[in-house]
């Protein structure tokens, strides 16, 4: 892979002595922001008017896709869905949204379905080096969030299907209970997470 076109893990990866080991340490970094999603997923804060809770997810999700990459950003978000669909606790904590598989069809389930696409794509525009400079990170990031909040909405707005309070809202009032009380916070988040990748290339000596 061209230098110019190449992720912080892949780089990372390709310092190894060995091919083998490279591979390790691409699927530990995969292993462990899947890990940092569930662990984002804990710190959950219930929002009033809507079944969406505040967590930092969203964000493990983007930095995962700059520094892995498309596919490997994908596969870390796939990894933690499948964590969650197989009854582990990796989901966030609440006494209204359902464990488990059924998770995927309340009205946080096309935030979650949304992870490994926003990751895959942010992972993309970081293999053309928008990992690499503060600007470019948040445009892509940006990207990634985008995908999350549409997904999300759409899913709440028209799909949900889960008792009568979590049932589908409507577009209009999903973005209202889905989107809108979250922007600004999420807006912060992100400007704060995108300085981390740029940050970490220049640790590496590769700017």
């Amino acid at each position: 892979m061209n230098a110019a076109t190449t992720t912080l893990v892949h780089t990372i990866a390709g310092r190894a002595e060995s091919r083998s080991l490279g591979r390790a340490i691409s699927f530990a970094l995969v292993l462990f922001v899947a890990v940092l999603t569930a662990a984002a997923a804990q710190i959950s804060v219930p929002v009033p008017f809507t079944a969406v809770p505040f967590t930092f997810q969203p964000m493990i999700v983007l930095l995962g896709g700059l520094a892995l990459g498309s596919t490997l950003g994908l596969t870390s978000q796939m990894l933690y869905l499948a964590a969650g669909i197989a009854g582990l606790p990796v989901f966030a904590a609440s006494p209204v949204l359902p464990p488990g598989a059924l998770r995927l069809l309340g009205p946080t389930g096309g935030y979650l379905m949304a992870y490994p696409v926003a990751a895959f794509v942010v992972g993309y525009l970081a293999e053309r080096g928008f990992s690499r400079r503060y600007a470019t990170s948040v445009l892509a990031m940006l990207a990634g969030l985008a995908i999350i909040y549409a997904c999300g909405a759409m899913w709440l707005g028209m799909f949900a299907r889960l008792g009568t309070q979590n049932a589908a809202v409507g577009i209009q009032a999903a973005l209202a209970t889905g989107v809108a009380p979250f922007v600004l916070a999420d807006l912060v988040k992100l400007f704060a997470a995108a300085a981390v990748l740029p940050g970490l290339w220049r640790l590496t000596g590769r700017s």
